[in-house]
């Protein structure tokens, strides 16, 4: 089973995630933001991971720490599922398309994080939901699973369509990039060896 359940407890927040790389899309996230918890919802739906967060934060400051927490953790959890990585394909890319807005997302599960971003989002808010957080997510995520990851805004203007266009890039590059590849499927995905 590639599955990991990840905790994480500061002074700030308490996360739990357990995540299931070979789910079917089933998703239970209740992180007391609606909009993150919607978007987390996206991700699970569209990589067909299986996924479960709790978390409690201070969102009498705001929602940065528990949104941050949790990209930590679900990065550590999806590190922790792919193990050594044998067999998977590594790469996925997606073009998403939502309405007016179009995201384009490419990743590789290199070991080696790296977030390139150019995903601007017009508005400062979705409802009460800060919408710099989509990068504190993303950057949170990618540097702890080990992901080098590319997400580009090349059309938008409604920043609801253009921030679940990017969750949902990432969610159907990730389903890519973690399937067995049949032709190699013993195999680490490098020339090295090792990833």
């Amino acid at each position: 089973m590639r599955s990991a359940r990840m905790t994480r407890k500061t002074a700030e927040t308490e996360i739990d995630v357990q995540l299931d790389l070979d789910g079917s899309g089933r998703y239970d996230n209740q992180t007391g933001i609606g909009f993150f918890d919607h978007m987390l919802d996206q991700l699970a739906r569209h990589a067909l991971f299986d996924l479960t967060v709790r978390a409690k934060g201070d969102l009498h400051i705001d929602d940065h720490h528990t949104v941050e927490d949790t990209g930590i953790a679900l990065g550590k959890a999806l590190a922790e599922a792919l193990g050594d990585k044998r067999g998977i394909r590594r790469y996925g890319s997606c073009l998403l398309p939502m309405d007016e807005a179009l995201v384009r997302a490419a990743l590789d599960l290199s070991g080696r994080p790296f977030l390139v971003w150019n995903l601007d989002l017009p508005a400062s808010k979705i409802g009460t939901f800060d919408t710099e957080l989509v990068r504190e997510f993303f950057t949170a995520f990618a540097m702890n699973a080990g992901l080098t990851l590319h997400v580009d805004k090349l059309a938008g203007l409604n920043s609801h369509h253009i921030a679940e266009s990017a969750f949902k890039a990432v969610a159907r590059a990730l389903r890519d990039a973690v399937e067995t590849d049949p032709r190699k499927a013993d195999a680490i995905p490098s020339t090295k060896g090792t990833l």
